[in-house]
């Protein structure tokens, strides 16, 4: 972190917050394509200080998060947390029936404690199919186990990291104060925007594209329609007349009418 660090004072490392800027911008543009690409960015932040804000931000963009606790293996083992992901939706599911008169009050007492406890840790991955393209990560040191599952797997990393990490650690660092309050929410809040715009642009160009198919559509169905009309105004298609030429009636064969035997009855 020497590159970033201004200067020390009393024992405190002071950020440059030129490069500061730099970094986060670039981060931001980063991001914003992701989001353009319609893929998913999850936020990953267990500290007490950032949980809040993270969570909201998260929601705000409809991305997944994790704020509670980072279960092993999340990424590397995503298939098993899917099951209990689809578990948990299952409970959540047979309390809201209408069937659920049946279960008794202790059953429901016992799957309402499973249904919290599980949406208190899953709550933020239950609509992620899929592993997510990229993860932020508020402090990389205290996220270290999400952090090199994302490696493991590839994923790109984006991390707010303080005097006290390696920035090499992650593809993308925002060289901040990752235990101050209002440097989370300013950060997070910044990568959040740039996403929100991402996921506009991605609209807006869905809904171009659907206009140009709807004209191309529009446009088809008048040509179909201008033929048919064409072919209508001429319905014979090229023959003569009916009257004309029309079927004659044909002569019996062996010509003309049928003359009497000889000998027979006059």
């Amino acid at each position: 972190m020497l590159p970033y660090i201004f200067a020390e004072k009393k024992g405190i490392h002071i950020i440059d917050l030129n490069k500061t800027v730099d970094h986060l911008q670039e981060t931001a543009a980063a991001m914003k394509q992701i989001a353009k690409s319609g893929k998913k960015i999850m936020f990953v932040a267990t500290k007490k200080q950032a949980k809040e804000i993270v969570s909201d931000c998260a929601k705000r963009v409809n991305m997944p998060y994790a704020t509670e606790r980072w279960l092993g293996g999340m990424l590397t083992n995503f298939n098993t947390v899917r099951k209990s992901v689809k578990k948990m939706q299952s409970i959540e599911k047979l309390l809201s029936d209408t069937n659920a008169d049946s279960l008794t009050k202790k059953e429901k007492l016992t799957l309402a404690r499973d249904k919290d406890k599980m949406e208190k840790v899953l709550g933020g991955i239950a609509q992620m199919s899929r592993l997510p393209a990229a993860l932020f990560l508020v402090d990389i040191g205290h996220e270290h186990i999400a952090l090199a599952e994302a490696k493991r797997l590839g994923i790109t990393t984006f991390g707010m990291v303080d005097t006290n990490c390696d920035p090499n650690k992650v593809d993308f660092s925002i060289p901040s104060n990752d235990d101050a309050t209002k440097s989370v929410a300013i950060i997070t809040n910044y990568i959040t925007a740039a996403i929100a715009e991402g996921l506009a642009e991605r609209q807006a160009a869905k809904d171009e594209d659907e206009e140009e198919v709807d004209n191309e559509n529009e446009a088809r169905a008048a040509r179909l329609q201008a033929e048919a009309e064409a072919e209508g105004g001429n319905p014979t298609g090229g023959r003569g007349r009916q009257g004309e030429g029309g079927l004659k009636r044909r002569a019996p064969q062996g010509g003309g009418t049928r003359k009497p035997q000889a000998g027979g009855k006059r």
